[in-house]
């Protein structure tokens, strides 16, 4: 299969993801590579890049290329942003790349920038009024959509580390240096005349490596045991507490925090501040971290350009098949299970009344059930548990995610431990269990009914009679072993849903 390279070189770090294709339009990342080159440093003074900022720029490309030579890959797509655009040293720069390394550096236009971080968010966040905010470390970005479409955009000059370095200096203390920052966030997106007419409902999204530290912080704080940041919701009050203890430190106490990169300690407050200014001018009460951005953006292009005019309708979906075919599910099997589980869903209505929104995560746990028989068949659920816990799927909200991964972790046997329960308390309650159990015994009956990955179960009729539950199946060929499997889950079934079930 094949595989591309993808640098991002910003102008606080470079980073290369190495992405294998795997056809019809999906992808995944198999490797990447970060430092912190600091290229735009020191820029202000004069708008060169600076000798010893392009040594060490040439120094980590040069790293990237070996890399992509190791995976045999023929296509790199090398992209640079604000620093490079306003380089007047930008034209002697790209030819030192090119003949050094060997990569041709494309430098993206402002607007072109806006429209692949939009595409990056779009096709793997189910938020349909979105405004997106990243703050790099020599541009800040504001970026509005309303019903999935690309409105306004603003492109601001300056950075995390052009602020930091406009802002801080001899006698001036971290508060007074916060404060002179959020207050020229506050003027200069005062001077973004879309940004006072957009929708209430609109919602915040945050982009970029800073953003994505802070939500590091955030799980830190609350002692999440769930370690993915992006589709991660932070309320304002919260954020303004981290940002208020965030900006009180000292540096050494800044690079110590868990989650924050060392080279990015003493500009994340300055990324941070822009938080505070644009929430307060739109009156936005939370905010949504994404893991995806700019070079999400770029692979969706590369890999189906058709998201150019009309981003992924079904962003879950997409993201599932994804994963089925990284993991080499039989995906014939996958998509039976998942139909005679809906069908489970439906006809069993009557009994668990659960809304229609449980169906994602039946859809997630479906789809990914027997993914950890790619790493070994003796307790696949388990691994397939923590394979549909840590994929950071997209268009679904974390807690279904994590009711779906202990779905799949049971579904076998339906052996719920408490154990679970109190280490995912942030996102389940104890109804939550009664969900993670119920829908488990669908999947099981699901699964069963294509033991032989042969799709012979059309469909299913379920008939509610006083305390049994009647289940026919529709059958295309004989489905003797299915019906045989299907019915070792009654005894879970009565326990769960307290009627007696008969399959016929």
């Amino acid at each position: 299969m094949e595989k591309i390279g993808i640098i991002d070189l910003g102008s606080n770090s470079a980073r290369l993801v190495i992405v294998q294709m795997l056809g019809d339009g999906h992808f995944m990342v198999i490797d990447q590579l970060k430092e912190s080159v600091r290229l735009g440093k020191d820029m202000e003074r004069d708008g060169f890049l600076k000798p010893q900022r392009i040594a060490e720029t040439l120094k980590t490309l040069k790293m990237f290329r070996k890399l992509c030579d190791a995976y045999g890959i023929e296509r790199i797509i090398a992209v640079a942003t604000a620093a490079v655009r306003r380089a007047k040293n930008q034209r002697s720069f790209l030819e030192e790349i090119s003949t050094t390394c060997g990569i041709k550096l494309k430098v993206l236009t402002a607007e072109e920038e806006a429209v692949y971080i939009y595409r990056g968010i779009i096709n793997t966040l189910d938020v349909p009024k979105g405004l997106i905010l990243e703050v790099s470390g020599g541009s800040t970005k504001v970026i509005y959509y309303n019903r999935r479409n690309l409105l306004n955009y603003a492109n601001l000059p300056f950075g995390a580390i052009t602020l930091t370095e406009l802002f801080s200096g001899e006698g001036v203390t971290p508060e007074e240096q916060a404060k002179k920052t959020e207050e020229f966030f506050a003027q200069q997106f005062q001077g973004i005349d879309w940004l006072h007419d957009i929708d209430p409902e609109t919602q915040l999204i945050l982009v970029g490596g800073s953003f994505r530290s802070l939500g590091r912080i955030s799980k830190l704080v609350r002692k999440s045991p769930y370690s993915i940041v992006h589709n991660y919701h932070i309320e304002v009050d919260e954020f303004s507490s981290i940002y208020d203890r965030l900006v009180g430190m000292d540096l050494d106490k800044k690079k110590r925090i868990r989650g924050v990169s060392s080279s990015r300690a003493d500009i994340l407050p300055s990324a941070l501040a822009a938080i505070k200014s644009l929430t307060a001018y739109c009156n936005l009460n939370e905010m949504i971290v994404s893991g995806c951005g700019l070079r999400d953006g770029i692979m969706f292009n590369y890999a189906m350009p058709t998201t150019f005019e009309k981003p992924i309708s079904d962003i879950l979906g997409y993201s599932l098949r994804t994963l089925v075919k990284f993991y080499n599910c039989n995906e014939k099997h996958v998509e039976q299970v998942l139909s005679l589980s809906v069908q489970l869903f439906k006809q069993l209505r009557v009994l668990h009344k659960f809304p229609r929104q449980y169906l994602r995560i039946l859809k997630v746990a479906a789809m990914l059930h027997d993914s950890g028989s790619s790493i070994k068949y003796y307790d696949y659920q388990k691994h397939s548990s923590y394979i549909a816990l840590n994929s950071a799927l997209y268009g679904i909200p974390q807690k279904e995610i994590v009711m779906a991964a202990l779905v799949i972790s049971i579904y076998k046997n339906d052996d719920f431990s408490m154990s679970e329960f109190n280490k995912y308390r942030e996102f389940i309650s104890e109804p939550d269990v009664d969900v993670i159990r119920k829908l488990g015994i669908m999947l099981r009956i699901a699964e069963s009914l294509d033991r032989s990955m042969s799709g012979c179960v059309s469909g299913i009729v379920c008939d509610v009679l006083g305390d049994s539950v009647i289940m026919k199946t529709e059958l295309v060929n004989p489905a003797d072993l299915e019906i045989k499997e299907a019915k070792t889950a009654a005894q879970d079934f009565k326990r769960v849903f307290k009627k007696n079930l008969d399959i016929l």
